[in-house]
Parts: structure tokens; C-alpha cells; sequence
């Protein structure tokens, strides 16, 4: 494994009582790369978070973060959870939730120091929300708290980024916000990025890859590989056509949950 390599997974499989999610899995994401994570709700993509941020053993296979076990090296994942209200009397202020990426592990918002505000201060330009410092995260919008978070993912300068649907309840402007600020920070700092979404056409000008998990089976490559009539009505066992139109991808004939025969997200 090169130094460059950020997340790597060698005939990786992860299985839910009697049902396989995924197995034989290898994928190794590099630095700098961004991997959009599909498939539609059961179909594994919040486990294959867990297992990477260490939350959730692989049934077999091997696992490596930065060429180590998950969990050995904390501070080399960031992590974007989905947006999600917060009540508007939390106290909390924002500069507080995004320290919690510093010291999150402890009790409370961690011992003040000019360093650690100068660190905090940097995260929180660099995703626009310098504005909004000192107000209570309750009193933001969706997008401003996922600004939020994305500083609070950041703020350890990790080498890898896990970013679990957060563009969930957002407007449409707010999702390119979040994708945009996303990539800016792949690009200025190389740093890998894996963005499980059920929609793709947001992140669609910045992926590298997409990994598609689907009824225990998956596929990996590019998005022409991967989105395409042939490889989904394969992976479906059933006829899929994809359209590609004005700069988006457009999937028919996909059924509408995971607990039928076969899962797949909405990504039109």
C-alpha cells in the first residue's frame, strides 16, 4: 500500500443476520479521490460507514484507514452526518460543535487556548460560516448547519472524509453549497472523500467513482461505467434504463424500496 492510499478494503464482506449486504469487496480510495457511495436504504451503505469509522466489524476480510485498522488512527476520519434538526434552545454555539472535532472524545468543549481558537476560526472561514460564530447552532438553517458540520468533519485535518447523506432536507441550493465545499476541501488539501447519496446529480460534476451496492452485489468504476442501462439492469436481474439529459442522470423502472427483490436509490 502507497501512503497515498486512504481507505482500502480486500475481499471485504459484511453481512446483517442471514442477509449478505456485500462481500468481496476491494476497493482502494486514494487521496485526493471522491467516491459517491449509491444504493437505496438497507442496501449497506450506512454499514460500510460504521465498519469504516470502526463502529461495526467486518464479517471477513480487511479493513485499513491510512493503512491502519479503524478506530487506531481517529483523527485521520472526518465524518458529515445527515442534516438533522436541532432544537433552537440547545446552547451550544457554533464555534462549540465545531471544537467538538478537536475534543469530542471528551467531556465538554475542551480547555480554550489561542491555538485552538485559531484552528477553529480557520475551519469556520473556510466553509463561509465565520458570520454565524457565536450564534446558537439551533438558530441556523439546515444548510448553515451542515456548513456547520462539515467544519466540525474538517477541523482535525483528516486525511479522510465520510460524509453519510447530507444533502437530505436540503433545498436544492444548499445541496450544491454542501457539495462544492466538500470538494473544495478534496482539492485544496488531497484529501479522499467517500459521499454515501441517494442523489447523485449534485455531486455528479466531482466524482471520481461510484460504488453501487445493490440486493448483495455491487459494482465499482466510473460513472459511465456504473450508471448506464446494461450494468443496472444486470445488477437488478430486471430492465433499468438510464437517461442522461441536460447535465443529469435520469433512472427508470427501479423499484421504490429496499425490501423488494431489488433496491437501488432515486437518483433522478
Amino acid at each position: 500500500m502507497t501512503t497515498r492510499t486512504a481507505l482500502e478494503l480486500r475481499d471485504a464482506a459484511l453481512r446483517y443476520g442471514r442477509r449478505t449486504l456485500w462481500s468481496g469487496l476491494n476497493l482502494r480510495v486514494e487521496a485526493g479521490e471522491f467516491v459517491a457511495v449509491l444504493g437505496a436504504n438497507g442496501s449497506g451503505k450506512t454499514s460500510f460507514l460504521r465498519a469504516v469509522l470502526g463502529l461495526q466489524p467486518l464479517d471477513c476480510g480487511t479493513l485499513l484507514v491510512a493503512g491502519h485498522p479503524p478506530r487506531q488512527r481517529r483523527d485521520d476520519v472526518g465524518y458529515v452526518p445527515q442534516q438533522r434538526h436541532i432544537d433552537p434552545l440547545v446552547p451550544l454555539r457554533v464555534r462549540d460543535v465545531v471544537g467538538q472535532g478537536l475534543d469530542g472524545h471528551r467531556w465538554g468543549t475542551g480547555w480554550p487556548s489561542p491555538g485552538r481558537r485559531r484552528r477553529i476560526d480557520e475551519v469556520l472561514a473556510a466553509v463561509g460560516a465565520t458570520r454565524f460564530a457565536d450564534m446558537p447552532i439551533g438558530l441556523l438553517s439546515g444548510g448553515e448547519q451542515q456548513r456547520v458540520r462539515i467544519a466540525q468533519a474538517l477541523v482535525a485535518d483528516p486525511k479522510l472524509l465520510l460524509c453519510d447523506e447530507p444533502l437530505l432536507s436540503l433545498d436544492m441550493r444548499s445541496q450544491r453549497t454542501v457539495t462544492a465545499l466538500v470538494d473544495s476541501r478534496r482539492r485544496g488539501s488531497d484529501t479522499a472523500v467517500v459521499f454515501v447519496t441517494h442523489e447523485i446529480n449534485p455531486v455528479l460534476p466531482y466524482v471520481d467513482r461510484v460504488l453501487y451496492l445493490a440486493g448483495g452485489q455491487f459494482r465499482i468504476g466510473s460513472v459511465d461505467q456504473v450508471l448506464n442501462s446494461a450494468t443496472l439492469s444486470e445488477l437488478y436481474g430486471m430492465p433499468i434504463e438510464v437517461l442522461h439529459t441536460g447535465g443529469r442522470i435520469i433512472v427508470a423502472g427501479l423499484p421504490e424500496t429496499a425490501s423488494d427483490a431489488h433496491h437501488a436509490p432515486s437518483i433522478a
